[in-house]
């Protein structure tokens, strides 16, 4: 990295008073690892780069070291994170410090295939060769947990009340945390625009304005990690877990998606086509759904993501799509023009956004590059097998189906590929041999 435009950045920072840069980016899981630079040493510390153990990528929430190429049987080599200076940005509630993210190179200097920013921008870059910008809005939803001594977790729901579906202020959030991380975020710089109680006790969701699709998958990793940091600074836990309660629905990651043509018009819009859609827009939802059981797997990540699905839940069961219809797997709103665009409804709150973004991406520009024809939309409720076909129903099956999907391989990266499976297929094999809590009740006395 050019030291004269590190010293450039570290006279800056210092002038407004940072002291510490921290180089941040998304393991597999969106995992923030990262690393605190004093500025004052920067230009010497990061002008080659700062160097990580590339099975960090690899390691799981328990901290176990996951067998992937590169890794451990190659001797745990280095790769190196190169911070992207367009990135900076001042942290409001920690004085002092910026951050940046950072791009992961192997030692050699090339891009690292298996880091989740790097698959993003390879799927950005194939959208701009057929001369389309992709540009991407995430919503996501988290609950929050305070400490309960007496519960088996340790954890219990905050504010816990029913009914407190789309409400404001103290009524579901007793102690007006929601107000305190919008403005928080919003100094942060992450365009977060709306917020609001969800359904469920103690969950809550926050938008983000739509921009570009690598900037705004920067945004979503900054904000589930300014989330969780800020609930910290509270003695509170926030957490994106697909499905954390039994009594209680899960958290959603949707994903509202659109494409920019050179002349700045909205590739998706055409007054004149069939639902107001262009053929392109059509063939993006298209190969949404061809390649939607792949797709899962990066956007439905973990064993638990699967116990989120299901029959009047609002979170998709089959591979459909419709036209204002919440109940199916991709959406599209009713405004047309300009903000013409597909949600995906698909994603749960775990998914790594770089990840979830670049599977979105990938199977859209398949369907407009075999200018696939979208089947008819979805007419009425979306939970009836009889009308399309099931959704992978458990994380092996996703991870088959992305396995067997060639053409979407090629477009992320055979390398990623390769990874993300065997990190995942671990993960399986590690759960399969765990004793559950519902295993005990359900077997223990009687049996």
């Amino acid at each position: 990295m050019d030291p004269a435009r590190l010293a450039e950045a570290a006279e800056q920072l210092s002038a407004r008073g940072i002291d510490v840069l921290r180089v941040g980016y998304a393991d597999l899981t969106g995992s923030e690892r990262g690393r605190d630079l004093l500025v004052a040493h920067l230009p010497r510390v990061a002008s080659a780069g700062v160097a990580f153990c590339k099975s960090v990528f690899a390691t799981s929430p328990m901290g176990d070291v996951i067998p992937i190429d590169g890794g451990l049987d190659d001797g745990l080599p280095d790769v190196v994170a190169v911070p992207d200076l367009d990135t900076l940005q001042d942290v409001p509630w920690e004085p002092g410090v910026a951050h940046v993210i950072a791009d992961i190179h192997d030692v050699g200097g090339e891009p690292c295939e298996t880091n989740p920013r790097t698959v993003l921008k390879r799927v950005v870059n194939a959208f701009e060769q057929l001369g389309l910008t992709p540009v991407v809005g995430p919503e996501l939803e988290f609950y929050v947990l305070e400490r309960d001594a007496g519960s088996s977790t340790g954890w219990r729901r905050y504010g816990e009340a029913t009914g407190n579906v789309y409400v404001t202020g103290r009524r579901g959030d007793p102690s007006n945390i929601l107000i305190r991380k919008l403005r928080q975020l919003d100094a942060y710089g992450l365009e977060v625009v709306a917020a609001n109680h969800e359904f469920a006790s103690a969950q809550f969701e926050i938008n983000l304005w739509h921009s570009a699709a690598l900037d705004a998958a920067d945004r979503a990793f900054r904000f589930k990690t300014a989330v969780k940091e800020l609930s910290r600074m509270e003695d509170r836990l926030a957490t994106f877990m697909a499905k954390p309660f039994n009594d209680e629905g899960g958290s959603g990651f949707h994903l509202h998606f659109s494409a920019v043509r050179p002349d700045g018009g909205n590739a998706f819009a055409d007054p004149d086509g069939e639902w107001g859609l262009s053929k392109i827009g059509q063939a993006a939802i298209a190969g949404v759904i061809k390649h939607a059981a792949a797709i899962a797997a990066l956007n439905n990540p973990t064993v638990n993501s699967y116990k989120r699905f299901g029959p009047d839940t609002l979170a998709p069961w089959l591979i459909d799509w419709g036209l204002d219809n919440r109940s199916a797997m991709v959406r599209i709103p009713p405004e047309r023009g300009g903000a013409t665009r597909l949600e995906l409804r698909l994603g749960d709150a775990t998914a790594n956004p770089y990840l979830a973004i670049a599977g979105l991406l990938a199977a859209a520009l398949l369907g407009i590059r075999d200018a696939l024809a979208a089947p008819a939309p979805l007419d009425g409720y979306g939970y009836d097998t009889s009308k399309a076909a099931l959704l992978p129903q458990d994380l092996g099956a996703s991870l088959d189906a992305l396995e067997a999907d060639t053409d979407l391989i090629h477009l992320l990266g055979p390398q990623f590929v390769k990874t993300f499976l065997a990190y995942k297929r671990n993960e399986l094999e590690r759960f399969g041999r765990h004793v559950t809590d519902w295993e005990f009740r359900e077997y223990s006395y009687h049996l």
